[in-house]
């Protein structure tokens, strides 16, 4: 933890009220919002103390003269500067030439932004949410049923005995929990995050971050790319977009050519069915919400493709609800793996174990023992069992196997991340982009974009105000605000991109991993593609106004000012570097991918690693490359497949 002392959190305050003054009437600064508290604490989140230290040595330095030479105001404290100079200093950090500034403007623009959009103030309900149209928390249901799992936390030192324990609960953990237990098997989940059901949902972006969402890390190493995972009993399925495509057969025929022949063969073709039937995966549910609708406007105005998105849901309301299910689901709706794989595995007698954290697999004579975990009282957790299956994410999950001892050079290796940026449009008629159904439509028109099956995809995603300003540039406060204010007329054009190169996981000296990842020219020029794709069918669908998520702020009004010739041509300007355009991964993948031989892959064709044929990993670290669709059916149905293979092995 980190405490900031009066003089830290003074800077805090004053970095937070450069990039949020309010208007000086009805809105307040963020100081007075309440938001530099908040932003405090998120720092205090942080899982390294290396990243914290390093906050809390700058925030001691910025109110000096030495930080004012380093800003550009000459040998002046922040302090003594007006608004218009303060302001001025951070946009210039913002537009620097020197990578390192234009990360450092990032890093304090987002801890600031958020927080501010984060902050529900005094009254519960901020009047910066008012003054956007925006409704705030819905609050939780009063007809909201009782969590059915009873999970264990525990509140001494504890061991437990079974046949196979579960690193981490999320898409692959709860999937292979759900397969082993129903196969007989005695199985221990171990969950680092808690849980969380219905009646602990309010739509609210600050509960939901709190509660369902890793802390870190929030960037990878570079600063190029802002990560957002999942972290709860349930992991990211709790809070994904219910998005379910199945794995496209391209990929899976270059899957099997890594050595993993099974993922082109009738065995993963019963996994993708098996995990589709107990998902409800269906096509009812896909009502376009209001951002969708223009999505396909613009589309079918282009003549490209266009379809609609099957979904895990039954019951969903495809409205106001659905639009916040990204802080879960009010609804019960969502068939996550708690109202799924992990309510079979607990019908089957499995252990849920909430809030621990696995440090270690124990190994001896080359074979694993069971796993060690402690908990945030410092309780120690011991389970010993004949397998271990590791899922804690593709972040997590290289880390916890090199501080177990493992050695092969790939694991960690592999890193994908579907880069995602944005594309804005303001439109004459309300949009009210944090409601309806999560994602229902798509575009793959762009997917081929190098004839190896890398490209983009097109989508939407809600829009709820603190998620929305991470895809934002800052030209200034009140240009910032003047843009959020059009929030309810606002609707974006997601474009993922289907990486070919890839990053990798290291291990820091202090056991935790640090994700490194540059974008290469190559997935670069894809993403450059996307944006100019996603700004030609904003333009077609009718938008009055387009702009980009640059943070050099091109933007263009069709017929009016500018052109999408101008536009495209300003943003392969601006550029796709580190600090240059807003990118963020939700889908985090590979890291120790799946293949037949241990000199290019961190599993072998079963799952499992190299050097411990007892542990096998079933989450999407050991995805061979990036999918190009949304992962979540394609990280179940691998780990159903492992897992399946698993308990053949153990029954035997």
């Amino acid at each position: 933890m980190v405490t900031l002392d009066a003089r830290q959190r003074a800077a805090l305050a004053a970095i937070c009220d450069a990039f949020a003054p309010g208007d000086g009437a009805a809105l307040p600064s963020a100081s007075a919002l309440g938001a530099v508290d908040l932003a405090e604490a998120l720092v205090a989140g942080l899982p390294r103390a290396a990243d914290r230290g390093r906050l809390s040595t700058l925030l001691s330095l910025w109110d000096t003269r030495l930080m004012g030479l380093y800003l550009g105001t000459g040998p002046r404290r922040f302090s003594a500067l007006d608004a218009a100079t303060r302001e001025g200093a951070l946009l210039r950090l913002g537009e620097s030439a020197y990578e390192g500034r234009r990360v450092l403007f990032q890093a304090l623009r987002a801890l600031a932004m958020s927080s501010y959009f984060l902050a529900p103030g005094p009254t519960g309900s901020s009047p910066v949410w008012a003054a956007l149209g925006y409704p705030g928390p819905l609050g939780v249901r009063a007809d909201a049923p009782r969590p059915p799992l009873e999970p264990l936390s525990p509140a001494a030192d504890t061991t437990f005995d079974c046949d196979v324990v579960i690193v981490g609960s999320g898409a692959g953990g709860g999937t292979a929990a759900g397969v082993l237990a129903g196969a007989g098997l005695e199985v221990v989940v171990l969950e680092r995050g808690g849980y969380y059901d219905d009646a602990d949902f309010d739509g609210g972006e600050l509960s939901g971050l709190r509660n369902l969402y890793a802390p870190g890390p929030t960037v990878t190493a570079e600063g190029q790319v802002a990560l957002v995972a999942g972290s709860c009993l349930g992991g990211g399925t709790v809070v994904n977009w219910s998005t379910s495509l199945p794995t496209p057969p391209r990929v899976r025929a270059e899957w099997a050519e890594c050595g993993a022949k099974q993922f082109d063969q009738p065995e993963f073709s019963d996994a993708l069915r098996a995990v589709s039937r107990r998902l409800s995966v269906n096509g009812a549910h896909s009502v376009a919400s209001a951002r969708d609708a223009v999505l396909e406007r613009g589309l079918r105005a282009l003549g490209w493709h266009v379809d609609a998105l099957p979904r895990n849901v039954t019951g969903c309301d495809m409205g106001v609800d659905c639009g916040r299910c990204g802080s879960g689901c009010r609804r019960g709706a969502k068939q996550s793996v708690t109202k799924t794989w992990l309510a079979d595995a607990a019908a089957h007698g499995a252990r849920l174990v909430t809030r621990v954290d696995v440090r270690r697999i124990d190994v001896r004579d080359g074979r694993a023992l069971g796993v060690r975990a402690s908990t945030p009282g410092g309780h120690d957790v011991t389970v010993r069992a004949r397998a271990v299956v590791v899922a804690a994410g593709a972040i997590e999950t290289p880390a916890l196997l090199r501080r177990s001892g493992l050695a092969n050079p790939n694991i960690g290796r592999y890193l994908r991340l579907h880069p995602a940026t944005a594309v804005w449009g303001v439109y004459d008629e309300e949009i009210r982009p944090w409601e309806g159904g999560l994602q229902t439509r798509y575009s793959d028109e762009h997917s081929d974009l190098d004839g190896a099956g890398h490209g983009v995809i097109y989508e939407t995603g809600p829009a709820n105000p603190a998620a929305l300003q991470g895809f934002m540039n800052w030209r200034g406060a009140a240009a910032h605000l003047a843009t959020m204010k059009e929030l309810a007329h606002t609707a974006g054009v997601g474009v993922i991109t289907r990486d070919r190169d890839f990053g990798e996981v290291r291990v820091g000296r202090d056991g935790q991993p640090v994700p490194h990842y540059r974008l290469s020219r190559h997935d670069a020029g894809h993403l450059g593609a996307g944006v100019e794709g996603a700004a030609r069918i904003i333009e077609a669908a009718g938008a009055r106004r387009i702009y980009s998520s640059h943070q050099a702020g091109p933007s263009y009004e069709p017929g009016k000012r500018g052109s999408h010739e101008e536009f495209t041509a300003a943003c392969r300007s601006a550029g796709y570097g580190p600090g240059q355009c807003a990118i963020a991964a939700l889908h985090i993948m590979g890291t120790a991918r799946m293949g037949d031989s241990a000199d290019t892959s961190a599993t072998d064709p079963d799952g499992a690693v190299w050097e411990l044929p007892n542990v096998v990993v079933a989450d999407a670290s050991c995805l061979p490359t990036s999918p190009g669709v949304n992962p979540m059916i394609s990280i179940e149905a691998t780990a159903y497949m492992n897992a399946t293979r698993l308990a053949a092995r153990l029954a035997a």
